[in-house]
């Protein structure tokens, strides 16, 4: 049985991988480490980070779109074609873009400073994020998913990213913030009401 190991909470880069593996059909070892026990688990980390995913015979994966594609690639739900698998690939990668440029503006500490810098990231980072990639999702088709009807791992990346604010989690970052994306919007909803996804998160 494969081992995914990530910190014990449903969001960001390990809860995506949950996500494919359970879609996908594969029984695996949810490895979900506390905050306590991280310190001593990092260094075991091929790059300090998680999450990892262990096959036995075949080592440790690490870095969650890595981890996704193989998922994805085993298991149909990554496009055969190169060049649409690449276009794919091409949304993971910006929203780990979103990701490094949020993270830093949810650290800020001091109170008018926390509050300045998420209104500012709402009204300009988020906006030009989601502009960018609502006019990409649109030149791959109608969805409801990013290529049509079959839910993809790159489908799941966009999902949690966008449900990271629409969840309402992001204080002074409104959470209809991608409300105008139609495309990235309806790809949030077309996963979570996904037969599997749902029955993920009623267990």
């Amino acid at each position: 049985m494969p081992k995914l190991s990530y910190f014990d909470f449903p969001g960001s880069r390990g809860e995506e991988c949950r996500l494919a593996l359970h879609l996908a059909g594969v029984a695996f070892e949810d490895d979900r480490i506390k905050g306590p026990d991280w310190p001593a688990r990092k260094e075991q980390t091929p790059y300090g980070v998680l999450p990892t995913f262990e096959v036995e015979g075949r080592g440790v994966l690490a870095q969650s779109n890595a981890i996704l594609v193989y998922i994805g690639r085993e298991h149909g739900l990554h496009p055969r074609d190169n060049w649409l698998a690449a276009r794919h690939e091409e949304l993971m990668h910006a929203a780990e873009d979103l990701r490094a440029a949020v993270v830093p503006v949810l650290r800020v500490q001091d109170p008018e400073e926390r509050v300045k810098a998420r209104e500012e990231l709402a009204s300009g980072f988020l906006k030009r994020w989601a502009r960018a990639v609502e006019r990409r999702l649109g030149e791959l088709g109608p969805g409801p998913f990013i290529s049509g009807e079959t839910l993809h791992v790159a489908d799941l990346k966009l999902y949690m990213v966008s449900r990271w604010f629409s969840s309402g989690n992001v204080d002074h970052v409104p959470s209809d913030v991608f409300a105008e994306f139609p495309r990235l919007s309806g790809i949030e909803r077309a996963v979570a009401q996904h037969p599997k996804i749902v029955a993920w998160y009623a267990r």
